[in-house]
C-alpha cells in the first residue's frame, strides 16, 4: 500500500458504508467518478443535509474506491455484507495510514495475544507512541486525539471487528471469505490479510 503523511482527517468522516456500495455499484454499471461526482452535484445520491456535505462525502468515498483494485469492485458486488464491509474497511486502511497502523498494531495484536477486550487505555497508549514517533501527531491536541480515537473505535465496529458495547469492546475475528483472501494476495496485499487475521 502507498504510505500517506499521518492525518487526523478522520474526525470529520464517518464509515459511509451504504455511500461506499452506492458509488461501487454506479461503477460496475458503467461510471466514471466523475459521472458520479456529476449525479451527485445534480441529485444528492447521498441524501446529505447540504451541498458541502454531500460533496465532502463524495470525496472520501471516491478516495476509497480509488485505492482499490478494480477487481475488487466486483468481488463486492457479488460479497455477502460481512464481506462487503471489510473490503470497505480495507479500503479505508488503503487511503489513511495512521489507521492502517491503529488496525495492524493494536487489532492484529489483540488477534494474535488471543485477548477478547480492547481497553480505551491501549488506543491511548498507541497514540502515545505515534506522538513519540511523529513530530506531526505530536503537535495534535489531547482533544483531536480523543476524537480521534473514538473514531477508530466506531470503525471497527462498524466494520464488525468489534462489538458494540460501551467502554471495553470485544474483539470479534472476522471470517474471511476465500475469494477475497485470493484477491487480496493477487493485488499484493499481504499486510491487510496479516492486519485482519492475526499473522505475525
Amino acid at each position: 500500500m502507498k504510505r500517506t503523511e499521518y492525518s487526523a482527517g478522520m474526525v470529520k468522516l464517518s464509515f459511509w458504508f451504504s455511500e461506499f456500495r452506492k458509488v461501487i455499484y454506479l461503477m460496475n454499471n458503467g461510471n466514471s467518478l466523475e459521472d458520479i461526482k456529476r449525479i451527485n452535484m445534480e441529485g444528492n445520491i447521498f441524501s446529505a443535509p447540504s451541498q458541502a456535505r454531500a460533496t465532502q462525502i463524495f470525496n472520501a468515498v471516491s478516495s476509497r474506491v480509488k485505492g482499490l483494485d478494480p477487481s475488487l469492485y466486483h468481488l463486492f458486488e457479488q460479497s455477502d455484507v460481512s464481506t462487503q464491509k471489510i473490503i470497505t474497511l480495507i479500503a479505508l486502511m488503503q487511503t489513511d495510514s495512521l489507521f492502517f497502523d491503529f488496525v495492524y498494531e493494536v487489532y492484529r495484536e489483540k488477534l494474535i495475544m488471543g485477548s477478547e477486550e480492547l481497553a480505551d487505555s491501549e488506543i491511548r497508549i498507541f497514540f502515545k507512541d505515534k506522538q513519540i514517533q511523529s513530530e506531526k501527531v505530536a503537535k495534535w491536541t489531547d482533544y483531536t486525539i480523543k476524537r480521534l480515537g473514538t473514531c477508530y473505535k466506531t470503525l471497527l465496529m462498524e466494520s464488525g471487528l468489534t462489538d458494540r458495547s460501551v467502554g471495553n469492546r470485544k474483539v470479534l475475528k472476522p471470517i474471511l471469505d476465500q475469494k477475497l483472501v485470493e484477491c487480496l494476495k493477487n493485488n499484493g496485499m499481504d499486510l491487510m490479510l496479516h492486519a485482519l487475521t492475526g499473522v505475525r
